[in-house]
């Protein structure tokens, strides 16, 4: 099988890399050239010299175009300058910045804690490096304790932060729910009549944000007949082949997604229920989700740095993974959801929406999807809540993104990064159980 993109046929190896990336889901194809062998230090994009000089030097340059940019190792240089390779729409910051107070603490880089499967203790400043870390910050009751930088990411860069933009989209929506600007109970037709003869077409707003919606969609990557393709395919932002018929937009593709079960019976992790609900919010609002998570919630946090989403052919943002923000400016985020909504002196989200977070989804739903290593959890308004003793609950991208909540221990991390491998997986091993120790830790303090 082939596909046909920009008036050629290329082999399916490339074209699924190809379009999957152009869209922020990344797949973990590592070829046989040694690249697999690379580690965070070997593969430091400061290192592998991309895109410097004037011009670059050929070997050099990253390219959309190839797919190129988004191949490991070239990757951990793409992730902090997406807007070089893509079309985006800028989410405004504020004009009344909010500064972080300092409370540094030296004695985080020798905490302790054992992998999952492991019989060797890792230190925090191991895992850093086992984990492709990009950037990293933590937050001790709205302190910055720790913050550090690797690779091409600087303190005033800016991170695609990949499906963590599905809890930014979620968030907005249970704010819209609150304000009874949606109702949970209402199906998506009702807001969006291009959705009736779709699957979405009776599927409830609560089930949208809490992902239990029952879609014929795969996005297992490594299948070139998947779903996710055609959905790659529309949302591909550059001129399709004259000969092209699929949908041209996000949109258009959801109008053609089909019903696979019973919405409410199980979660499903399929990155098509975000869009859909960012096309909801979209037109009860009026506004683009760019637009509105500036007015919402990026101006009022009092960020220093415009965020970005990446943009399909029509201007539609990618509202499933294509966010890119600055570190700190995330953990002012992580931070006012924290404090149940009040942050830079205002109650920016009601506190019944942090409540809504916090309970939690479908357990039993959640159990459905099978995910072995995360016992007890479950998903709602597009958070992931780990229903242990802390009462944690995180929003998480592959490559490794993540915003950790610990409200025990007044605690808020976030790290972007770039793994090699999409998939949480290969670093919730090394990341889950150390976030626990850095709670334990700073609990006591």
């Amino acid at each position: 099988m082939y596909f046909f993109i920009f008036g050629k046929y290329i082999n399916p190896i490339h074209a699924m890399k190809y379009i999957a990336l152009l869209i922020g889901l990344s797949i973990s194809f590592l070829t046989a050239s040694g690249q697999e062998s690379m580690n965070a230090t070997t593969s430091d994009p400061q290192k592998m010299g991309w895109m410097k000089g004037f011009p670059p030097d050929k070997d050099s340059i990253l390219s959309a175009l190839d797919g190129s940019f988004f191949r490991f190792p070239a990757l951990r240089y793409s992730v902090s300058h997406m807007r070089e390779f893509l079309p985006t729409k800028v989410v405004q910051a504020s004009m009344n910045r909010y500064v972080f107070a300092l409370n540094p603490d030296a004695n985080i880089d020798t905490i302790s804690f054992l992998p999952w499967k492991s019989k060797s203790r890792m230190t925090w400043q191991e895992s850093l490096s086992s984990n492709y870390t990009d950037g990293i910050i933590i937050l001790h009751k709205g302190k910055i304790v720790y913050e550090k930088y690797f690779g091409s990411l600087t303190a005033d860069g800016v991170h695609a932060v990949m499906s963590v933009s599905k809890t930014f989209t979620g968030t907005v929506g249970a704010l819209l729910a609150e304000e009874g600007v949606l109702d949970e109970t209402k199906t998506a037709s009702y807001y969006v009549p291009e959705l009736k003869n779709s699957a979405f077409g009776d599927a409830t707003i609560r089930q949208v944000l809490d992902m239990t919606t029952a879609l014929q969609y795969s996005e297992d990557y490594a299948n070139p007949n998947s779903e996710i393709w055609t959905f790659s395919a529309a949302g591909n932002p550059f001129p399709k082949p004259k000969d092209y018929t699929g949908p041209t937009n996000y949109y258009e593709y959801l109008e053609t997604v089909k019903k696979n079960g019973k919405h409410g019976d199980a979660f499903a992790y399929k990155t098509i229920n975000t869009d859909a609900l960012g096309w909801i919010i979209s037109r009860v609002t009026g506004k683009s989700i760019p637009e509105l998570l500036s007015e919402k919630i990026w101006q009022p946090l009092g960020t220093h740095h415009d965020g970005y989403y990446q943009i399909d052919g029509s201007g539609i943002a990618f509202a499933g993974g294509g966010f890119n923000c600055n570190l700190r400016d995330a953990a002012m985020f992580g931070e006012m959801i924290r404090n149940n909504g009040y942050f830079n002196n205002k109650q920016i989200l009601p506190a019944r929406v942090i409540a809504s977070i916090r309970q939690g989804g479908n357990q039993k739903a959640f159990e459905r999807a099978g995910y072995k290593d995360l016992k007890n959890w479950s998903y709602r308004n597009m958070w992931w809540i780990t229903h242990n003793q802390n009462g944690a609950f995180a929003a998480r991208g592959v490559h490794g993104q993540t915003i950790y909540i610990d409200p025990a221990a007044q605690m808020v991390i976030v790290r972007f990064a770039s793994h090699p491998i999409a998939g949480n997986a290969a670093n919730d091993p090394f990341s889950l159980p150390a976030y626990q120790a850095i709670a334990d830790y700073l609990v006591t303090k």
